[in-house]
């Protein structure tokens, strides 16, 4: 996982898997994004091979904290089929803004 700063808009990219044990990872970049109070974050998750129910729970806290604070959320794919199934099956896709290109998602955060 890695974090990155941009004038607007805050950038988390997430690869491989992630589950349980990696979860915690998200949390603080979600602390990090609240702290930096940027307009609003991206996350790039076109590497993402594998995704759990913990998973999913980091992205809808994340994605609550965000619009909370009138901060955009965007999930960056094009989301790999595991990822997109866990969304899916979930019944929470909708719940999330997602886009299948970067310069789409930082279209969708500007204003």
């Amino acid at each position: 996982m890695r974090v990155t700063r941009h004038r607007r808009v805050f950038e988390v990219t997430v690869r491989g898997e992630m589950d349980y044990d990696e979860c915690d990872l998200l949390g603080a970049a979600w602390d990090e994004a609240d702290d930096c109070g940027l307009p609003a974050t991206v996350v790039d998750l076109t590497g993402l091979t594998f995704g759990d129910s913990q998973l999913l729970r980091s992205l809808l806290d994340a994605h609550q904290r965000h619009q909370a604070d009138g901060r955009a959320f965007v999930l960056l794919g094009p989301l790999q089929a595991g990822v997109d199934r866990l969304l899916t099956i979930s019944g929470t896709r909708e719940h999330f803004t997602v886009t299948d290109s970067r310069e789409a998602a930082l279209r969708t955060t500007d204003g």
